[in-house]
């Protein structure tokens, strides 16, 4: 028993010990990862938006296509915060509050799987269009122009870009303030009372 304690002992000892080996540091922040890039602009003060420094973790493209990504289902959510409110809510037994938050609990549970299957079918398509060469953040050819408005002038698709990402920024500061508000009533001093 003695033999099995030393044994484990002498194991973890090692955690102790110093590290020997240099320690390797990289940067992914080189300036050619940011040249023309949607987003660095007066705003910003001529530099990569990258508050929370993730782009120290991976590719800045990656990380603006994620920003992009996540600020189109803001614009969204927004929209959607106000839609029962302004305009009422479908006719439903399960859902029959204004309030989002709520609503997202009296939601029958079919209705979550299949809102997920959706998301998953737009993935799924939004990467196959991607191996296809194809882009759905912007900087080529789009994966999605039914209507025809993505212009083929360099500069004005820089235009558009731009205009989407700071739409995109505005909805995820305003969603997390509806949220904020909901949850911490008077956090936000912009919201009247009994906003919800």
């Amino acid at each position: 028993m003695k033999l099995f304690t030393f044994a484990a002992l002498a194991g973890t000892a090692s955690a102790f010990a110093p590290n020997t080996a240099p320690k390797v540091t990289t940067s992914l922040k080189a300036a050619s990862d940011f040249e023309g890039m949607t987003g660095i602009s007066v705003e910003t003060g001529g530099k990569f938006f990258d508050p929370w420094g993730v782009s120290e973790y991976m590719p800045a493209d990656w990380a603006r296509e994620v920003e992009l990504s996540n600020g189109r289902s803001a614009m969204l959510a927004t929209v959607g915060w106000f839609w029962p409110q302004v305009v009422g809510t479908f006719d439903s037994n399960d859902v029959t509050t204004t309030d989002p938050i709520d609503a997202i609990m009296q939601a029958d549970p079919q209705w979550w799987a299949q809102f997920i299957i959706f998301c998953g079918v737009i993935e799924n398509w939004k990467y196959n269009k991607a191996k296809e060469g194809k882009s759905y953040t912007g900087g080529g050819e789009p994966a999605v122009d039914w209507m025809k408005l993505y212009p083929s002038d360099p500069a004005k698709r820089l235009e558009l870009e731009e205009k989407e990402l700071k739409n995109a920024r505005l909805a995820m500061i305003g969603f997390a303030s509806f949220v904020s508000a909901h949850f911490i009533p008077g956090s936000v001093p912009a919201l009247p009372a009994g906003f919800h």
